[in-house]
């Protein structure tokens, strides 16, 4: 049985509906992505998700469990962790520090000098842990929040566009984390504008548009469907321009197979 459900989610703003009757199962296990262009909804989605924003209708369930009214921290004690689209880290603090806010919070607090150390080493931050937050680039700090995400023993994690900032080669080696995180058990629903690494790594994919799903599937299914280049892509017969926030046309191109090991 999927471990994340979400049902029939409508959210409106001012009379505009930035969600219409969205539908989302994340199992334990995988990693399901979530894309769209930008103002698709993916963002408010997150804000439902984790307890941030009441629907005006629809459900959000736990193993089962309906967590719709309940709010962020009831959310964080059945095991849900979020990342930002927008960098959110205690900046005065260092890097280690920020983890530890996270760790102490969290169901192994009474081990989390060491379990901050683990998240570290795993995600390449040991040899940062002292500097101070607000001295980290873009891509690094995303790193950051990542691992005090990690730090809470999270069974479900949200992630809005963690790989901004990363190079090609950082990029494949978060690739390898994301797949090592799911092998585990943990239910992943990322956000992510870069496209080989959703391709890589996700499945299923659901596509919003306009604030309804427009497509879910595999990969293949996804990058195939017309629907999904026309709205995502924009007009194909346009090669002039990619739309702002959209993926470009190689972006869907065959990955290539069986992902490499990382």
């Amino acid at each position: 049985m999927s471990s994340l459900v979400v049902s029939d989610v409508v959210v409106t703003f001012g009379g505009k509906r930035a969600l219409d009757g969205v539908g989302l199962a994340a199992p334990l296990g995988q990693v399901t992505g979530l894309i769209g262009p930008n103002g698709a909804g993916k963002s408010t989605l997150f804000d439902v998700i984790c307890g941030l924003r009441k629907p005006d209708a629809g459900r959000v369930a736990l193993n089962g469990r309906d967590v719709t009214r309940t709010g962020p921290a009831a959310r964080a004690r059945h095991g849900m962790a979020r990342t930002f689209q927008r960098l959110e880290l205690f900046g005065r603090l260092t890097v280690r520090e920020n983890l530890m806010v996270a760790a102490e919070l969290g169901p192994e607090r009474r081990h989390a000098a060491a379990l901050v150390e683990t998240i570290l080493a795993r995600l390449g931050l040991a040899g940062i842990a002292d500097q101070s937050a607000d001295a980290l680039s873009t891509g690094t700090g995303r790193l950051v929040e990542v691992g005090r995400a990690l730090a809470t023993r999270p069974k479900y994690l949200l992630l809005d566009e963690p790989a901004a900032g990363l190079d090609g080669t950082e990029t494949l080696v978060f690739a390898g984390l994301l797949r090592a995180l799911a092998a585990e058990g943990t239910a992943i629903v990322l956000v992510e504008h870069d496209m080989s690494l959703v391709m890589r790594v996700c499945n299923p994919i659901n596509v919003l548009d306009f604030g309804a799903v427009l497509c879910t599937g595999s990969p293949d299914e996804v990058r195939t469907d017309p629907r999904v280049r026309a709205a995502y892509l924009g007009a194909l017969d346009d090669s002039d321009a990619t739309p702002s926030g959209a993926a470009s046309t190689s972006d869907f191109a065959t990955v290539g197979g069986t992902p490499p090991n990382v």
